[in-house]
């Protein structure tokens, strides 16, 4: 049997997990319950989110949802204003921009967002966990518990936790229901039989057992063996990024507190052989995700910063400096280097920036109509009137306001004269959000054509107003 080095068993644990024993079943999880000052932080800002969470699906503007994306129905409002498949490449944008930021904000503070931000913590930590605290006690009693026969006392607070996490998930499930459809339609299908909206319904029990075993049985596994976020971490972060981190130089060699007189002041020898960390696992014992913090940085730490709440109280209780575990980042550590934005996070800003201006101007310039305009395939110019040429067009408006829209159509620079089949009339009304589809020929006398394919604009007014243009061609002989 192999022996191995001090470095290897230092170092074996990145090859497993620390959820998984060595046979490879799950090892449950019972954090101790955290607090100190970090905590409180993130206790203001969980109320925060939450209340934006539960409150955006009531909020309206003009009658209409302030927040919504109805993927069903490609529809989506955001912060009031509607957006419909055609602004694809506002979409696309957006999403990149996100990534972008995502990327950023990685490479520079680590997996803050994780531990104080991500619906699963915020939700798994901030609430389902409080509830199991309060009802089941802290570690030592939640493990306790798990150990001992089905019994009364068992049954009794199994079943009520499990109960209270059902109507959190079911209430949950509303919510992010009211962000797909608009919190009316959710009204209806909670209010109404399931027959009424079997789709809607079916949709509720799917989110509802979706969010329950989530929070009631996947846990941190969300976190560590699901969530692609943290296996970015391996390429994101660096010697330079910031995130909770044990100090490693002023708390090693780490050992036992003793219970014995300070050595003298001369004695240099006697202060040196031992650190700050005094080994009693209150950081690995507070840690949502079972692992040690003074292993160094791993993929499993969500940075919820309960290792520096416990640690330091701890060391405010030995007489030594807090900060033992800290905000901070590698080079900090080991070389004493503050942090700095240094090029590849400059380099990450600029392209942020650059993005995020292309889409404000994208923004601005956004047309209230959306027109498409082609020839109809496979038809040919023909001569209606002695010197009149004619082509067929296929044509696409779409009302992407929340406004009732009169609209004219025109020939730019009247280079032609556009004439609805049937005789319609060119000018017509969308409701908001309608979306029509017109057939019209544009005529244009022939001695105005210089080319086969003459490159022609169709202007949408409202009122008076250019608000859209469609370019498309005009066959010619």
């Amino acid at each position: 049997m192999s022996v191995l080095s001090e470095v290897e068993y230092e170092e074996i644990y990145r090859d497993s997990i620390a959820t998984v024993d060595a046979s490879g079943k799950r090892v449950w999880v019972f954090p101790k319950k955290p607090k100190g000052r970090m905590h409180h932080y993130r206790i203001a800002l969980t109320i925060v989110l939450l209340g934006l969470f539960f409150g955006i699906p009531f909020i309206q503007v003009n009658g209409h949802p302030f927040f919504m994306l109805n993927i069903f129905e490609r529809t989506f409002i955001i912060f009031g204003q509607i957006f419909y498949p055609q602004d694809f490449v506002m979409f696309a944008l957006a999403m990149i921009i996100f990534f972008v930021f995502i990327i950023l904000f990685t490479v520079a503070f680590g997996r803050i967002w994780c531990g104080w931000a991500c619906p699963q913590t915020v939700f798994m930590e901030m609430v389902f966990r409080k509830i199991e605290y309060w009802i089941e006690g802290n570690r030592n009693q939640q493990r306790k518990l798990a150990e001992q026969p089905w019994n009364t006392e068992k049954v009794l607070k199994k079943g009520a936790k499990h109960a209270i996490f059902l109507l959190i998930a079911i209430l949950i499930a509303h919510t992010a229901m009211a962000y797909l459809i608009g919190l009316d339609n959710t009204i209806s299908i909670a209010t109404q039989p399931p027959s009424a909206h079997w789709a809607g319904f079916i949709g509720l029990v799917a989110f509802t057992a979706l969010f329950y075993g989530v929070f009631a049985y996947l846990r941190e596994q969300a976190c560590i063996a699901v969530c692609p976020y943290g296996r970015l971490q391996g390429v994101l972060v660096g010697n330079n990024t910031l995130g909770v981190i044990y100090d490693f130089v002023r708390g090693e060699p780490r050992g036992k507190l003793k219970k014995k007189a300070a050595p003298p002041e001369d004695d240099l020898m006697a202060k040196i052989t031992q650190g700050d960390c005094i080994d009693c696992t209150l950081c690995v014992q507070v840690c949502p995700t079972g692992i040690d913090i003074r292993n160094g940085i791993q993929l499993e730490c969500v940075n919820c910063t309960a290792c520096i709440d416990a640690c330091d109280e701890v060391m405010e209780k030995v007489g030594k400096p807090k900060g033992l575990i800290r905000h901070a980042s590698q080079d900090m550590i080991s070389k004493g280097k503050p942090f700095k934005f240094n090029t590849r996070l400059l380099a990450y800003a600029a392209l942020l920036l650059l993005l995020l201006v292309i889409e404000g101007f994208l923004l601005l310039g956004r047309s209230p109509v959306e027109a498409t305009v082609l020839r109809v395939p496979g038809q040919l110019y023909h001569e209606r009137t002695e010197g009149v040429l004619s082509n067929l067009y296929n044509t696409q408006l779409v009302n992407k306001t929340f406004e009732t829209l009169t609209l004219d159509l025109k020939v730019r620079d009247d280079f032609g004269r556009i004439e609805r089949v049937n005789g319609k009339p060119n000018q017509l009304t969308l409701e908001a959000g309608e979306k029509v589809d017109l057939i019209f020929f544009v005529d244009i006398p022939k001695k105005q054509l210089q080319e086969m394919k003459t490159p022609i604009q169709i202007e949408v007014y409202k009122e008076g107003k250019l608000i859209e243009t469609a370019k498309t061609n005009f066959l010619g002989p």
